[in-house]
């Protein structure tokens, strides 16, 4: 794929998730009109002098949990295309080395025990301890599987991957009985924070999580010539200079980061980190160079919707996003698959 074309194709959806924030944000129990939605924007501004009944909907409510959504799908989708760049494995997620699972069960633990002790929802900076304890325990667990990896050569993707999976079963165990010892309340709070939900977004959690995924995608797309190496093998990517060990370390650091920070205000919201960055490789090109911008584009612009679609279909209700992106991703994502397996076979 040329430059110019990975430009226009950039340009189209970051266009695409630009309209989509204003749609969305216009979308819920109480319609706002996009007339509506520029009028609030001008007078915040100081250009227009009007004055909108849906302004407080608009600006408390409505657009940080819009900008959050976008910037959770961001994370997780670059997460994935990270993961599966250097584990050189499109079915690699950012749930796959355990990260999700330990801050779930440090969330089933904090809202069943400790939630007797202190408030879930107390804040602290303006983050619920709920928060920041599923991002401690994200990244706690990040640092239990490094270490158990690292090897005199560097981190060993194989025990790093083995470790992961006796984590999540780990993490779901604990999860497991945290839900056999809820009450009713206890285990309402438990099933949506497990199945992601972005009904507690304030501006505060949505400016930090822009922060971090930002700062992720930044730091990302450097190494994506080193993550194109990697398809070839660790071998053949350090004949050709590149430093395989201190990719592999960046490449760790960052998705944690990330997925630390989504997982910690959402909740575990699946299928974004695996479907986003393969429908993407399948639709248009492998080159990490476009995949990781790409990816973080196409993650806010299917979380932003299944967000959308979570807090309308069963109005006043909310369903949780995670089964929203589930149902709505898995069947484009069998599609691709089929069509893929057919052209495969005719050519």
């Amino acid at each position: 794929m040329t430059s110019g074309k990975r430009s226009i194709l950039l340009t189209i959806l970051a266009l695409l998730v630009t309209a989509s924030i204003f749609v969305a944000s216009g979308l819920g129990a109480v319609k706002i009109t996009i007339i509506e939605i520029l009028d609030i924007l001008l007078t915040k501004l100081g250009i227009s002098n009007g004055q909108s009944q849906h302004e407080a909907v608009f600006w408390i409510i409505r657009l940080p949990r819009v900008l959050l959504s976008a910037f959770v799908g961001a994370g997780l989708a670059i997460s994935g295309t990270a993961m599966q760049g250097i584990f050189r494995n499109p079915l690699a997620d950012p749930s796959i080395i355990g990260i999700s699972s330990g801050a779930a069960s440090t969330a089933s633990v904090f809202i069943v025990v400790l939630s007797a002790i202190l408030p879930q929802w107390y804040t602290m900076w303006g983050v619920s301890l709920l928060s920041i304890a599923s991002f401690i325990g994200a990244a706690i667990t990040a640092w239990l599987i490094f270490t158990i990896s690292h090897t005199k050569r560097g981190a060993d993707l194989a025990t790093m991957l083995l470790a992961g999976i006796a984590i999540n079963a780990l993490g779901g165990a604990i999860t497991g009985v945290m839900t056999f010892l809820a009450d009713d309340v206890q285990l309402r709070s438990l099933t949506f924070w497990t199945l992601g939900s972005l009904g507690g977004a304030t501006w505060q959690s949505a400016g930090i999580v822009a922060a971090i995924t930002t700062v992720c995608l930044i730091f990302l797309i450097p190494i994506s010539k080193g993550l194109n190496a990697m398809a070839l093998g660790e071998s053949e990517a350090l004949h050709i200079g590149i430093n395989v060990q201190s990719l592999k370390v960046r490449v760790i650091i960052l998705t944690t980061l990330a997925v630390s920070a989504t997982v910690a205000f959402c909740g575990i919201i699946g299928f974004i980190g695996l479907a986003v960055p393969h429908i993407l490789r399948i639709s248009f090109s492998s080159d990490n160079r476009f995949l990781l911008p790409a990816s973080a584009l196409g993650g806010a612009l299917l979380l932003i919707w299944a967000d959308t679609l979570s807090r309308t279909i069963a109005q006043p209700a909310e369903v949780p996003i995670g089964v929203i992106t589930a149902l709505t991703g898995a069947p484009v994502f069998l599609y691709l698959l089929i069509q893929q397996k057919r052209k495969a076979k005719y050519a």
